[in-house]
């Protein structure tokens, strides 16, 4: 089995609109919703924004369902120019960039107290261009979160729960995948207006790249 990790119910609607079979519960506060996807059983555990969140949500999959990989989608910023909106990246690597304890072991900002890196390394799908997630409990147009991202830790993606499931991945010895999809650039105006505008752009893409994720392993 595969289980999804995913933010939001609309993020997860293009998954469970392709899911047989269906039956939905609560679990500790968040949505799962069970299936067949494709033909083979599927879960999708809408976590919530925000890392603790996405953190709960990934335990809920390991722990629940022993999935032989947790899938973590959703639609995400790009800080450079090597990525489009619209399109959809596989994360090869992620930080989380609001983690610091730089101060106390003078390690490189992102690091968790546990690691050696600041960025964990992901399970990959090569069908889509490989790119380095930041992850923060932020949304903003911080020029200073920007040159954070772009100069200090040369990342490509942003998003609010990444980072966060690759860690839980990462204890549990479990295979994380991450795919984003991109809604809005930086430098190209409102961050907060290009995602709105560019919603149903990246549901499309989803939908269009399903079949292709779940063939991922």
């Amino acid at each position: 089995m595969k289980c999804f990790v995913i933010a939001m119910d609309k993020e997860a609607a293009p998954v469970i609109a392709q899911m047989s079979s269906v039956s939905e519960k609560i679990i500790c506060g968040k949505k799962v919703v069970k299936g067949k996807l494709y033909g083979e059983k599927t879960a999708v555990v809408i976590c919530g924004v925000g890392k603790v969140n996405a953190a709960c949500g990934t335990q809920i999959a390991i722990s629940k369902f022993k999935p032989e990989a947790v899938i973590n989608l959703g639609v995400a910023g790009g800080l450079n120019d090597g990525v489009r909106v619209g399109e959809i990246y596989s994360v090869s690597h992620a930080v989380q960039y609001d983690f610091d304890l730089t101060q106390l072991n003078g390690t490189q900002i992102g690091t968790l107290d546990e690691c050696k890196e600041n960025f964990l390394p992901l399970a990959v799908s090569r069908l889509y261009p490989l790119k380095k997630l930041t992850t923060g409990d932020r949304f903003n147009d911080s020029k200073e979160d920007f040159n954070l991202l772009t100069e200090t830790l040369s990342a490509d993606i942003r998003d609010m729960e990444g980072g966060a499931v690759a860690q839980v991945c990462m204890h549990a010895q479990v295979p994380c995948f991450a795919f984003k999809i991109i809604s809005d650039a930086a430098g190209s105006g409102s961050t907060t207006e290009q995602y709105l505008n560019n919603l149903s752009l990246c549901f499309k893409t989803l939908s269009r790249e399903l079949k292709n994720i779940c063939n991922i392993g």
